[in-house]
């Protein structure tokens, strides 16, 4: 655990010099409040600000209105992080599972500099974690302590599923950070419904061997998903255009709904 969050903290130290470098203080933090939040709408007084006028309750032909606003206090950041089997490929230490438990422990650090509302939502084919919103040093630190010793119960990977139970879990309009490799088919319905409701921050995980997949002959391929293994000529064509054609479709159509 200390090993960790002296890892974590040495990166965030070299993000922030990064971003001071590059941005010199333009950078607006992930985690600042929009300032103002929808509240209602009252009628046009002299004076108001015709940008706030509110068109379509006023094409109603009840009068002209424009919307008001409130101060939004605080804003909540959650991190939805995939968990699935997929995500154990790498080199010990430096598998996709441990970039985004890093990334998600970096995120605490800052919420926890900027006081802001942290969540988190781990996911395979269902719920493996869930801690509510919370901030404050013993929050952050519980959050850390549940990524070092996450052991997801299932191997299986249902994008989709996650998505809609964060759909369900949080309801206030929130900043939400999706880490995941994206290995999986229709959820694309899901994604473009959670960006319509929150502010969707998207982080693809990948291994440099997903892209460019040695040709090393015949060798045994392990599905860490169903934990069957399969021999396969990585030299062959066939299986290039079976498994890496597929996978590099997959990543296009990501991409398009990003965009």
């Amino acid at each position: 655990m200390k090993d960790l969050v002296r890892k974590l903290r040495k990166y965030e130290i070299q993000i922030r010099k990064a971003i001071d470098a590059q941005m010199q203080g333009d950078f607006k933090s992930v985690f600042k409040s929009s300032g103002l939040e929808f509240d209602d709408v009252r009628a046009y007084q002299y004076g108001d600000d015709v940008r706030s006028i509110d068109w379509n309750v006023s094409a109603k032909g009840h009068g002209t209105f424009v919307k008001t606003y409130r101060e939004e206090k605080e804003q909540n950041v959650f991190l939805l992080l995939d968990v699935s089997g997929s995500h154990s490929l790498g080199t010990p230490g430096s598998q996709k599972m441990d970039i985004g438990k890093e990334i998600g422990g970096i995120l605490a650090l800052s919420a926890l500099k900027q006081g802001s509302q942290l969540g988190m939502i781990c996911f395979s084919d269902g719920k493996e974690r869930y801690l509510k919103p919370g901030k404050g040093n013993e929050h952050a630190y519980s959050l850390i302590k549940t990524l070092a010793v996450l052991q997801p119960q299932s191997l299986k990977t249902n994008i989709g599923a996650g998505i809609k139970l964060c759909l369900n879990v949080v309801k206030r309009k929130s900043i939400i950070i999706l880490i995941s490799d994206f290995i999986d088919l229709n959820y694309e319905r899901e994604l473009i419904m959670l960006a319509k409701k929150h502010d969707l921050i998207v982080l693809q995980l990948m291994d440099k061997r997903e892209k460019d997949f040695p040709k090393l002959g015949i060798i045994p391929l392990q599905d860490k998903e169903t934990g069957k293994t399969i021999w396969v000529n990585t030299s062959s064509k066939e299986f290039r255009e079976k498994y890496l054609l597929p996978y590099a479709q997959n990543q296009e159509r990501l991409a398009k709904v990003c965009r």
